[in-house]
């Protein structure tokens, strides 16, 4: 048991306030880390109160106080590739250009200020703070769900997961479909699972060890639970979204299951 899980046994949960009192950002661009505090973002000269239509995690339009992911990226590139881990162990994948387009969809990093906590996404839940990666007109790149990490913790600059996991690359002579499958794996599916043992998450179950869901999934139970895991397997615990047609398109879904098939082939704990 961790220190943090010991005491809160013991004492209970600190605050909300204190929580976000003591929130810190690290930023790890490169041979040095920068920590910025709640306070110090909301101070920010370009920090600004934007709106944000049909919030990903609130399913509502939201007003938040953010400052453009940019300005706090010094020294990325565009080719660069982030990571964004959360408290609870998402790690999301993000190209650098996304995070830098200065047109299109653009990249805020939401700020809860302790005076004014944000509400909690769910009864009984914490809210999206104290740091959330939101999208003014994420449809312009198609940023999808899993690329609205909350309760961001740490922003890291890190090679590309094709050099930092080779155990996830389908073979060089793969179709077309399983390689744009693989594509859609890393925006949709690396924020949460890990495959053949390997990738960043700390959140939710491998997909290729000890078995493959498309080898326990027959005719199309696998689409099926991925439009909607709660109709296929009920708990009040489960955590997995449902992808629409509009997040993941029935062409799409199709690639992805493709890739994950052909890794039933590749399974490798090296």
């Amino acid at each position: 048991m961790s220190l943090r899980a010991l005491l809160i046994g013991l004492l209970g949960p600190l605050p909300l306030s204190i929580q976000l009192h003591a929130a810190e950002l690290t930023l790890e661009l490169g041979a040095t880390s920068k920590h910025w505090s709640s306070a110090a973002l909301l101070a920010h000269p370009q920090t600004q109160r934007i709106d944000i239509p049909n919030d990903v995690s609130y399913k509502r339009t939201m007003h938040y106080r953010a400052v453009p992911v940019a300005v706090l990226l010094t020294g990325v590139q565009r080719g660069d590739h982030l990571q964004l881990i959360a408290n609870d162990g998402f790690a999301a994948e993000l190209p650098a250009a996304l995070a830098l387009n200065p047109s299109g969809s653009q990249a805020w990093l939401a700020i809860e200020d302790p005076a004014q906590p944000w509400p909690p996404l769910a009864e009984g839940k914490p809210s999206a703070g104290p740091f959330y990666l939101v999208w003014q007109n994420p449809a312009a790149s198609q940023i999808g769900p899993e690329q609205w990490p909350f309760q961001v913790a740490t922003i890291r600059l890190l090679a590309p997961v094709t050099q930092r996991f080779p155990q996830l690359l389908p073979a060089a002579n793969a179709s077309a479909a399983v390689q744009a499958g693989f594509a859609q794996f890393q925006k949709n599916c690396m924020a949460c699972h890990r495959l053949n043992g390997v990738g960043d998450s700390q959140f939710g179950p491998d997909l290729n060890l000890p078995h493959n869901p498309t080898e326990y999934f027959t005719g199309d139970f696998l689409s099926r639970y991925i439009r909607d895991p709660q109709s296929m397997r009920r708990w009040p615990q489960g955590k997995m979204p449902g992808f629409s047609v509009e997040v993941l398109s029935d062409g799409e879904l199709e690639q992805l299951i493709a890739y994950l098939r052909h890794m039933t082939e590749r399974k490798t704990t090296q």
